[in-house]
């Protein structure tokens, strides 16, 4: 079969929708190895699936992160997350990335930091064996789990930080988003409950019992959600905050325990 040539592939993504379709057909020029595999790359994209589902992986900080099919793609305004916990707990030792999906988060943090000991968990089966190809090179343990169900005890008051990019879309309206993640990614990675806030609750209340004295909590959420969020990490007992980010349209609330573990 001959090979597609470049401008027939940037018009073949043109034609289906695709706003960056030079940038895209770069990406897939680079990555296809032979004809058959780029005729079939292009083939998926124009289906709809997402680019980095196409590709099998995404950039995060800087970061090649595997993405299989059928995992949530992580967002680059989940950057500032990252950013945001690097600036509150420069020294972490012991990081923990919950809803891990891809293990996106909790490689960048590990890049970041010197020797952490990292730990990512996710409901999802296929999310912790992606996320365990992202981890690896930093020594990092994924556990399969609901929430911190899933984590060793042996971590339980000793996390310095608890990065959770929890799902926060209100289930009524996850058929508003984008098709790439309405049809191709894990309705448990975006399906935040009612007012979408059904999990950031969950971590919340639970959060206490796992930080260490200082340790921070860090999770991704709207505008609009935002005030109930920061209630809610209140609630917990957790000295709380928020920070936004314009440029990339993020909002992250962070929660910081100030008092040390209670022992029985």
């Amino acid at each position: 079969m001959p090979s597609l040539s470049p401008a027939s592939v940037v018009a073949a993504l043109r034609a289906a929708g695709c706003v960056f379709a030079e940038d895209e057909a770069r990406l897939i020029l680079t990555a296809a190895r032979t004809p058959d595999e780029l005729a079939a790359m292009v083939d998926r994209r124009v289906a709809g699936l997402p680019l980095e589902h196409v590709v099998g992986w995404a950039e995060f900080r800087g970061l090649r992160v595997t993405v299989e099919p059928g995992v949530f793609v992580p967002r680059r305004r989940t950057e500032f997350l990252v950013e945001q916990a690097l600036a509150h707990a420069p020294d972490a030792s012991v990081v923990v990335d919950l809803c891990c999906g891809s293990g996106a988060v909790g490689a960048a943090l590990a890049a970041a930091l010197d020797g952490v000991e990292l730990h990512a968990a996710d409901i999802d089966p296929a999310a912790t064996r992606c996320a365990r190809r992202n981890v690896a090179a930093f020594g990092g343990h994924v556990h399969t789990g609901d929430l911190f169900a899933a984590l060793p005890d042996a971590v339980r008051g000793r996390v310095d930080i608890l990065a959770a990019n929890v799902p926060y879309v209100p289930t009524g309206e996850v058929g508003l988003l984008p098709a790439e993640a309405r049809e191709h990614e894990p309705l448990v990675a975006l399906d935040g409950g009612t007012d979408g806030l059904d999990i950031l609750r969950a971590v919340a209340a639970g959060a206490p019992d796992w930080l260490a004295p200082g340790g921070c909590l860090f999770v991704e959420t709207s505008e609009r959600q935002l005030p109930s969020a920061v209630e809610e990490f209140t609630r917990a007992g957790l000295e709380t905050r928020s920070a936004a980010s314009e440029e990339s349209y993020a909002n992250v609330v962070i929660g910081v325990r100030t008092a040390a573990p209670v022992r029985s």
